[in-house]
């Protein structure tokens, strides 16, 4: 099963883009280990609601979706790009939204299981 769930800090404000047949939110969250280290990861948001936009960079989020790799061609080569697919991003500070977002993901695994 593929399932990730990310909480940390945007790096910046997200962006739009608009595609053929949807809109595509695209993200940055920069996420701390115990040891203070820092990793930033690519999200994408396919078709997000209207309070998708409301985030600012610096905002604590937090993001669940799959991984996935996609490939594309730039400048005549063939380049990979890995990133978080988001079903839901919601501010931390929610707690009831965090809870709801966390409880589809168990309720996922544990049809699968």
């Amino acid at each position: 099963m593929n399932v990730v769930v990310l909480q940390g800090t945007l790096s910046r404000t997200p962006d739009e883009r608009q595609l053929r047949e949807s809109v595509l939110a695209t993200y940055e969250v920069t996420t701390r280990t115990d040891e203070g280290r820092a990793a930033t990861a690519p999200v994408v948001w396919f078709d997000p609601p209207a309070a998708a936009w409301k985030f600012e960079a610096g905002d604590e989020v937090t993001v669940v979706g799959e991984i996935r790799r996609r490939f594309f061609r730039s400048n005549g080569r063939t380049e990979s790009r890995t990133e978080v697919v988001a079903s839901a991003v919601v501010p931390t500070r929610r707690r009831a939204q965090v809870e709801r977002a966390l409880e589809r993901v168990v309720d996922q695994v544990m049809e699968a299981s």
